[in-house]
């Protein structure tokens, strides 16, 4: 059942909006084609008044016609109304001043929509009107105060069946004129591109206006776009709820089959097919939440442009499956991966979370430092990998990548400091030996340990256009001349490291 809400009146210009409320999980897509009893033509000039009809002609003109994103279609609405006084709306500002939940993964609904329009400074109104079952005389009534609105300049959102088919959907549209020659409402349609000034017979309106919710009793939904003191349009940080809800919608669609969960974690949207406990719990909160508030205290001041997706599989047969299934590759690693592409990290949570936290950086890297080379955005994101705290601020400990960066050591396999940083991302990626990886993160390390490593990542990120490998900066950072001389202190210094 559509959820009750008060209606703000307005002051000034009446438009009239028909809003639609949605009953259940499968209306929240929203309309995809335009009312049947529409017939699509652009409003032409009001005809006189014809002779016994009750209702003057009326055109409140200059709407801009907006067409709604999947579920929005009472925000499309009133953004068009609201562009018509001059105020810089879209739909997704409305649906952010309805503060509604975006997990919920759905548009307004009728109190959500009422509630964001009395915050933007509409005097709505009462918003649910009751009246007795089949009763056209309460219905005419309404439709009179929605006209004489319309002849006071003000628009209607109202909430109406589809099209006059049983068991049709909700949803909401801006009425905004009468034709009396015609006996026809003239409204936008949000759901159709072509959808500005469309015409219904009154009387289907009239039909498909009740919600007939109980026997006794049926529900009318108007909200008048009267303007009393509209606020403008706020800019909340990325990703705002209705992007996040839009997404979540997007998603919802494509789920894989299974138990999987969704908890949104900003800037991430984290998808898991453990325990419900477990994937709200130890991984959104106790392991995103975390390495993202750390990253951010040390290193990243922006979030990701992009929403990105973690899905976190439970196992190895459900991350090879559903990772192929999803994004239409086998993974490569048995660990995790992160996507640029599909906007997705990918992980095998039974694993453990290192990679997970490793992958987070990659996403803030790319927002906060485009620039960065691969030696030293996998060294910092590799050193993660085995994190904790330490004095309020993460930090990487030794770990399974020591041994190997050892015995390449003692063999004198790896390269110097200069060559390391000059490495493309394909040299980096290709290291035939598998030491660039390790030798990155401890030298990482290492200058987390001697309290350089937050001072080198600022430093370089500036300087990156004059020092695009970063080799001089952290010559300069680590007070170094002799890079052949710091490269044997530190060589030695690896060697004395352990990793149980």
């Amino acid at each position: 059942m559509a959820k009750r809400g008060r209606v703000v009146r307005v002051i000034g210009a009446v438009v009239i909006t028909t809003v639609a409320c949605w009953v259940g999980s499968a209306l929240a897509k929203g309309p995809s084609r335009p009312a049947t009893a529409a017939n699509g033509a652009a409003a032409a000039p009001v005809a006189p008044v014809v002779a016994g009809n009750a209702y003057r002609s009326v055109l409140i003109a200059g709407v801009p016609h907006i067409k709604q994103e999947p579920d929005f279609c009472g925000e499309a609405c009133a953004a068009a109304y609201l562009r018509k006084l001059g105020f810089a709306y879209d739909q997704d500002a409305v649906f952010n001043a309805a503060r509604l939940d975006p997990a919920l993964a759905r548009g307004c609904y009728t109190r959500d929509l009422g509630a964001a329009l009395s915050r933007i400074g509409f005097r709505v109104g009462p918003v649910w009107y009751s009246l007795a079952a089949d009763a056209p005389q309460q219905i005419e009534a309404q439709w009179r105060a929605l006209h004489a609105d319309l002849l006071a300049g003000v628009p209607s959102i109202i909430c109406t069946h589809y099209d006059r088919r049983p068991g049709s959907s909700e949803h909401f549209r801006l009425i905004l004129g009468y034709d009396a020659a015609r006996d026809e409402v003239i409204y936008h349609e949000p759901a159709a591109a072509d959808g500005a000034y469309r015409r219904m017979a009154r009387a289907a309106v009239l039909e498909m206006w009740p919600l007939k919710y109980d026997r006794r009793t049926w529900k009318l939904v108007r909200m008048r776009m009267e303007p009393g003191q509209i606020a403008a349009p706020s800019r909340p940080a990325s990703p705002t709820d209705a992007e996040l809800a839009q997404h979540l919608m997007k998603l919802k669609e494509n789920m894989p089959e299974g138990d999987f969960h969704v908890v949104i974690q900003r800037p991430f949207v984290v998808i898991g097919d453990e325990d419900e406990s477990v994937v709200r719990g130890r991984r959104a909160r106790d392991t995103v939440k975390w390495a993202v508030d750390m990253l951010k205290q040390d290193y990243f001041t922006k979030n990701p442009r992009d929403i990105i997706d973690v899905w976190l599989f439970k196992d190895k047969e459900s991350y090879e499956t559903n990772a192929e299934a999803l994004f239409g590759e086998a993974p490569t690693t048995p660990y995790g991966y992160y996507s640029p592409t599909d906007k997705a990290l990918i992980m095998n949570i039974s694993t453990g979370g290192g990679t997970l936290v490793h992958e987070i950086v990659h996403p803030f890297m790319a927002t906060n430092f485009p620039e960065c080379p691969s030696w030293y955005n996998e060294g910092l994101a590799s050193l993660y990998e085995q994190s904790g705290t330490r004095d309020g601020h993460i930090i990487g400990r030794t770990n399974w990548r020591l041994p190997g960066l050892q015995r390449a050591i003692r063999a004198k396999g790896i390269p110097t400091f200069a060559t390391l940083c000059a490495t493309t991302t394909r040299e980096f990626y290709d290291d035939p030996h598998g030491t660039n990886y390790g030798q990155a993160r401890y030298l990482c390390y290492y200058l987390q340990e001697k309290g350089k490593l937050r001072d080198f990542y600022h430093r370089f990120r500036k300087g990156a256009a004059t020092d695009p490998s970063g080799y001089e900066t952290l010559k300069a950072v680590l007070g170094e001349k002799d890079m052949e001389a710091f490269q044997k202190r530190w060589e030695k210094y690896v060697l004395a490291l352990e990793y149980d």
